[in-house]
């Protein structure tokens, strides 16, 4: 076997991991998408309006950055696959249990399920990058340097939504608190 051969090979350890990360890539991609085509749970409650949907053109508020991660995180699976497949690793992508959630909820439930997603990828690459430096993968370590950035930055962004978001949820709900005793008052007059 050649030198260049055997530097160009990848461990075991790291090519299941690889795959691992590959196979959720595509599971959040299409939770994403999920996320993006599911109708408001009831399109009545000002609640999910307001938080979740914009009323102009009847698509989820956060319907850009959902579409935008779907193919973001489906184009970070394949870039794993052909890292992969260049250093000559073998492709099994585990199957990962597709959530049981057909309906998001209002907005905070979605951000919520992103953010939980996404954490848990974080972790798969943080336990990725431990196998790659503990097997000397100085290659795959450098590959990874933009997948952490990129998980550090959309885990910062859907925090602060989820934050800014459960403000306006909580402003809603105290107006209809004191939208209802004004209309009952209303009704007995």
């Amino acid at each position: 076997m050649a030198s260049s051969q055997v530097q160009d090979l990848i461990s075991e350890e790291c090519r299941v991991a690889i795959n691992q990360v590959a196979s959720f890539e595509l599971h959040i991609s299409d939770a994403y998408l999920s996320m993006l085509l599911s109708p408001p749970v009831s399109p009545h409650s000002p609640l999910s309006q307001a938080c979740y949907y914009n009323e102009d053109t009847g698509a989820p508020l956060f319907a850009a950055f959902f579409e935008d991660q779907a193919e973001v995180k489906r184009e970070h699976a394949k870039q794993f696959l052909r890292y992969l497949r260049k250093r000559e690793g073998k492709i099994c992508l585990p199957v990962i249990k597709r959530p049981d959630i057909d309906k998001w909820g209002a907005g905070v439930q979605a951000l919520e399920s992103a953010l939980e997603l996404e954490n848990k990828l974080s972790k798969l690459l943080q336990d990725l990058k431990t196998l790659a430096s503990a097997n000397s993968e100085t290659d795959l370590l450098r590959f990874m340097g933009k997948y952490l950035d990129k998980q550090k930055r959309n885990i910062g962004y859907l925090e602060h939504q989820l934050i800014y978001h459960k403000k306006l949820e909580k402003q809603a709900q105290e107006e209809d608190t004191f939208k209802k005793p004004a209309e009952v008052s209303d009704k007995e007059t």
